[in-house]
């Protein structure tokens, strides 16, 4: 009956040892959750500043761009008239206007291009944005005990 006292005793000492540790255990590795969230947040952000930054850029050169075409399309409008006849063309012959015109229909066939190649890399940033926020959303969803979630709560974690 001593020995087996002793055991018991020993046995409960043991345990209440273990449980102190376990939560030093459980604590840490709270700690390190919490810090990989916190980098990873600041990783996001990071990652939306970015592209914040890069749709600006994008947005002047939409403008300065929008700017030229409209430069150039003031331009054709007199060098038409002159090529018609309808305003004065000066000392101007008619090969050195079609010469215009054609630098002008090129340059124009130019800057569309840029302005394509400037919405592509627009319709690029804004998904970059919608795939950024919908894994946050996911990683959200994902953190919550799935023994806490109901039917709707999973049905949306699959459509994530």
């Amino acid at each position: 009956r001593k020995q087996a006292s002793e055991y018991s005793t020993s046995s409960s000492d043991d345990e209440f040892e273990f449980k102190p540790s376990l939560t030093h255990k459980a604590k840490r590795a709270l700690r390190r959750r919490r810090k990989l969230e916190k980098e990873t947040k600041q990783l996001i952000k990071q990652e939306e500043l970015k592209r914040l930054h890069k749709a600006q850029a994008v947005q002047r050169q939409l403008e300065e761009l929008e700017e030229r075409q409209r430069a150039l399309e003031i331009f054709g409008v007199e060098l038409e008239r002159e090529l018609r006849g309808e305003a004065d063309s000066g000392t101007k012959d008619e090969t050195q206007m079609l010469h215009e015109w054609f630098e002008l229909v090129l340059e124009k066939n130019k800057l569309m291009r840029y302005e394509s190649e400037l919405l592509i890399i627009a319709q690029e940033l804004e998904l970059e944005d919608h795939q950024s926020r919908l894994e946050q959303k996911l990683r959200e969803k994902m953190a919550i005990d799935d023994s806490l979630k109901d039917e709707m709560d999973l049905n949306e974690e699959d459509e994530i």
